[in-house]
């Protein structure tokens, strides 16, 4: 089967990195963006509310999961339900854009953004399980990490030359309703034509012979997260995993503001430049560890940590203009290790072959966290607004703390282990079929 999956390699490489190439070219509005943190300061929103953003995102993504989990559980090809899910999640976004441009004004878009933002999440939320689960599905395992970075290299392209674009228009119009509006709807564009592009891919199902499952809703979510619960090397990985992923998250949304407010950095260029270095970092990492496939998946994963903490200690003892762009650099360079490093790590510490289940629950278990962490993180910047620059270095001080609990996990993720459990389960022909989605 594997020696199927890699006479098709280069064309499932080209439809997913097609997607990728266009859903690339909106990122950096919407997602992870510093964009949207300077845009909403503009509209004169507290740093609690900025918090509130990555919380929603992680809401969306970590709760809606669940349902696309159990609509895919008899789907034994996943591309087309893939295709519509893309499709609504861009709708999502090229309706705001339209939105705002037919308001034309500052007042009461942030009640708007909020709403519509939140209509984004949950749509990205029942996108991601059935994504990853199809991406690690159409490789081969020895070719899976090589695919996603060459994946990853074309999205990532694509946000460098966004992030410009998006610099050239800060710079002419500032926030303007009406420039923001055409920007949301330049990406809602974006994602409409990248999402076209699956429809290259061949998709390669190594068992059609699973029974349906025709259990309800509670009785399918309960089954899977009582495996996934007792599955003790996962769960290390996954705490690991998202302790950073919070980390990088919050960083993400608040340092741009930190870099404007207190270190003489132009918004043009935090919004434009910096994503540029987060998504240079991003393209090192889909150069060196994805298509050269440098390092281990272990390795790879503690590295990622190290760097995060590296990035937390620069900007707590020596911020200003050059040390930002080197942080923007590390903070693109970890996320995208975790976006190479974490589909196929579920796969391989997962006892089953259709891993939707694991992509779904898994950031469900670490929701108070990644809603938590941020709009409390946000909320003491409020409460700390008289001490100024200090007030950042403390919340960030304090992240790096965290960010030491994730460095001390990655090193006691087993990786060989996960493999060996697997293997062992399916030898025992404990394959948990009553299960499978």
């Amino acid at each position: 089967m594997d020696q199927l999956k890699d006479r098709y390699f280069f064309r499932n490489v080209a439809g997913v990195s097609l997607v990728e190439f266009f859903w690339g070219l909106g990122f950096p509005i919407v997602l992870e963006s510093t964009f949207l943190q300077l845009f909403l300061k503009h509209l004169g929103a507290s740093s609690f509310l900025i918090g509130l953003v990555p919380s929603i995102f992680v809401i969306g993504i970590s709760c809606f999961p669940l349902f696309s989990s159990y609509l895919s559980r008899n789907l034994v090809r996943k591309r087309g339900l893939v295709i519509i899910l893309h499709l609504v999640s861009a709708l999502s976004i090229l309706f705001f854009g339209l939105i705002l441009l037919a308001w034309g004004k500052p007042e009461g878009v942030l009640p708007i953004f909020f709403i519509s933002y939140a209509l984004f999440s949950i749509c990205i939320g029942l996108t991601i399980p059935v994504w990853l689960n199809y991406l690690v599905r159409i490789f081969s395992e020895s070719r899976t990490v090589p695919g996603l970075g060459y994946m990853m290299l074309c999205q990532n392209i694509a946000k460098v030359l966004s992030s410009f674009l998006i610099l050239g228009i800060v710079e002419r119009y500032s926030f303007s309703v009406q420039a923001s509006g055409w920007i949301f709807i330049g990406a809602g564009c974006f994602f409409l034509m990248g999402s076209l592009g699956f429809l290259i891919n061949r998709e390669i199902v190594e068992d059609t012979t699973v029974p349906a499952d025709n259990t309800s809703f509670l009785v399918h979510t309960r089954t899977a997260f009582k495996e996934i619960v007792t599955n003790k090397k996962f769960l290390i990985f996954l705490a690991a995993a998202d302790i950073e992923f919070t980390i990088i998250l919050t960083s993400l949304s608040f340092y741009a503001n930190y870099a404007t407010s207190y270190y003489q950095v132009s918004p043009a260029i935090a919004a434009g430049a910096f994503v540029a270095c987060i998504y240079g970092g991003s393209i090192t990492v889909n150069i060196l560890l994805g298509a050269m496939n440098l390092l281990q998946l272990r390795e790879k994963f503690i590295l990622s940590k190290i760097l995060t903490l590296i990035a937390l200690i620069l900007l707590c003892i020596i911020p200003g203009y050059l040390t930002f762009f080197l942080v923007s650099y590390m903070l693109g360079f970890v996320r995208a290790i975790r976006n190479m490093v974490y589909p196929p790590s579920v796969k391989q510490f997962a006892t089953r072959e259709d891993t939707t289940s694991y992509f779904a629950l898994g950031p469900f278990l670490t929701l108070p966290l990644t809603v938590g962490y941020p709009l409390a993180f946000g909320k003491t910047l409020d409460l700390l607004e008289h001490l100024g620059a200090a007030a950042y270095k403390t919340v960030f001080g304090f992240s790096a703390t965290i960010a030491c609990i994730a460095l001390f996990l990655a090193f006691r993720t087993d990786y060989q282990t996960g493999t060996q459990v697997k293997t062992d389960q399916a030898a025992d022909g404990n394959s948990h079929s009553d299960t499978t989605l």
